[in-house]
């Protein structure tokens, strides 16, 4: 299997349980969008708060771009990035796309794409 496609199998298996995160207080549901073509993986969360106010946004958002992965967005608590290295993503590898490039250089993970 090349690296791509191994990439691309991990994100999903990563992402997928989280389809299933039960929220305690609201009626809110989380959906996976895969879209291994353009190398795009969400969660998005949709549903109905307490206050009756409709809810939908992204809870995740991943993306491989020039052979590194980037997360754009990552609402979890505690963060991804540990999930995708566990399952055999480098560090090196990741980028965390929601920091601001200056600071990207602190955090230990890829700065860029290149």
């Amino acid at each position: 299997m090349d690296c791509l496609e191994n990439y691309r199998r991990i994100i999903q298996q990563v992402l997928r349980p989280y389809s299933n995160l039960q929220y305690a207080y609201d009626d809110i549901h989380n959906s996976t969008v895969f879209d291994p073509e353009a190398d795009r993986y969400l969660i998005v969360s949709s549903g109905w708060g307490q206050d009756r106010r409709r809810i939908h946004g992204c809870l995740i958002h991943v993306e491989i771009v020039e052979g590194k992965v980037w997360i754009q967005r990552d609402g979890n608590e505690d963060g991804i990035a540990d999930e995708l290295m566990a399952a055999g993503i480098p560090k090196e590898h990741i980028v965390l796309g929601f920091k601001s490039p200056e600071v990207r250089q602190y955090t230990g993970f890829a700065v860029n794409g290149t």
